[in-house]
């Protein structure tokens, strides 16, 4: 199937949902035409392009990049205004495999990213799939590694993305590795990495899979999908201050919620804003929850209901106070949905993904939203082809940005 007959269907594929309007911008085809398993959400630029990676496809058919039946090793990929998909680089293996993460930009239009495996290439315990990860810059289309994980005390499987301060510097998370395994916050200068927080696996939290909030003071937060001071080891929301970690907040499983796995965003205030992909009331099903400047947290949503959605990943926040995302799973049709969480704490579903029956993709990532308001995210499957898609909800006019 040609690019121009893949966009045609998916851009056939706009479906309205109440008084928002649903539309799919791209199905990705995979392997060996462009990516596959788009993993993260995305970046806008100044003109309106999207940008992202996938975890599979690209043209490199790497053995040691592929799982369950996907073909090759990822890409990176831009999005223009039109609908036209170019692929800016695909990783080999050896330049990193397997991007989950999603992309930031210095002031020149380099673009930043982490890989979840590939690098060195040796055996890092992780499925079958060589390569501890990597930290690269993509200058047009020429990769650079900055960093190669080791799978030792710098870390391993870095799972999201990176912020980056005025300097320069980068800062992000690794699940694994460590002193002691429990994973690692790092810092990256050039080259040069610096770790600069070892979990332990105890109450200052287990596996960060998050990526971190840098604030404008310099203080970095995140969470830990594991660990905390609870009987249940169900994670925690951190802060780190240099090298001090603070932990803010231990989930009980129940009812505040367990495993983090997404991170937090802050409001003008200072309070933080995330989600539990398990925990909270009525089947585990997941929880949004609010972390004052005070240290103390509240439970804003809890999921009861599987056609609501389940397994909640990130946010964002509008400037009326109401927070938007995705849910992993559960919806009308099971494949997750995209809701609203208004400043009451009432739930609206804006859109449920059916995947396998339709063209609009299944299992959707976290949100990006514009200077609109505008939402716009990516789903790992589903689509015409079953590789994923990048997809637009324009909300009513009832909000404005």
């Amino acid at each position: 199937m040609t690019f121009a007959a893949v966009l045609g269907l998916a851009l056939a594929a706009s479906l309205s949902a109440g008084a928002q309007t649903f539309t799919v911008l791209y199905s990705f085809a995979g392997y060996p035409t462009d990516g596959a398993g788009p993993g993260a959400g995305l970046l806008m630029d100044a003109s309106g392009n999207l940008y992202g990676t996938t975890a599979f496809g690209g043209k490199v058919n790497g053995a040691h990049c592929g799982s369950s039946g996907y073909i090759g090793c990822g890409t990176v990929f831009k999005l223009d205004t039109n609908g036209v998909e170019t692929v800016l680089h695909n990783f080999t293996g050896a330049d990193g495999a397997n991007a989950s993460s999603n992309l930031i930009t210095d002031a020149y239009g380099n673009l930043y990213g982490t890989t979840a495996n590939g690098g060195n290439l040796q055996d890092c315990g992780g499925d079958g799939i060589a390569g501890c990860g990597v930290v690269f810059e993509l200058s047009g289309e020429e990769e650079t590694v900055l960093h190669r994980f080791t799978g030792g005390a710098d870390g391993a499987f870095p799972q999201a993305g990176l912020v980056m301060d005025a300097s320069g510097a980068l800062y992000g998370t690794a699940l694994e590795g460590g002193s002691v395994g429990g994973g690692v916050v790092f810092k990256l200068v050039g080259k040069k990495e610096t770790v600069l927080h070892s979990f332990t696996g105890g109450k200052d939290g287990d596996g960060p899979a998050s990526g971190l909030l840098l604030d404008a003071t310099g203080n970095l937060y995140g969470t830990d999908v594991a660990g905390g001071d609870t009987d249940c080891g169900c994670g925690v929301v951190f802060k780190l201050s240099g090298k001090h970690l603070s932990v803010l907040h231990s989930f009980k499983g129940t009812p505040d919620g367990a495993k983090p796995v997404a991170g937090v965003i802050m409001d003008s205030a200072g309070n933080l804003y995330g989600t539990t992909i398990d925990g909270g009331i009525q089947g585990n099903l997941g929880t949004v929850f609010e972390v004052t400047p005070a240290n103390k947290e509240s439970v804003l949503y809890r999921f009861r209901q599987e056609q609501n959605g389940f397994s909640p990943v990130g946010l964002v926040r509008d400037a009326q106070g109401n927070l938007y995302g995705t849910t992993a799973e559960g919806g009308l049709y099971g494949y997750g949905v995209v809701y609203e969480i208004t400043a009451a704490g009432k739930e609206k579903i804006l859109h449920a993904f059916c995947s396998g029956d339709c063209s609009d993709g299944g299992s959707p990532n976290g949100l990006m939203m514009d200077a609109q308001g505008n939402l716009y995210g990516t789903n790992f499957g589903g689509g015409v082809n079953r590789k994923g898609t990048i997809f637009k909800i324009t909300l009513q006019p009832s909000h404005p940005q």
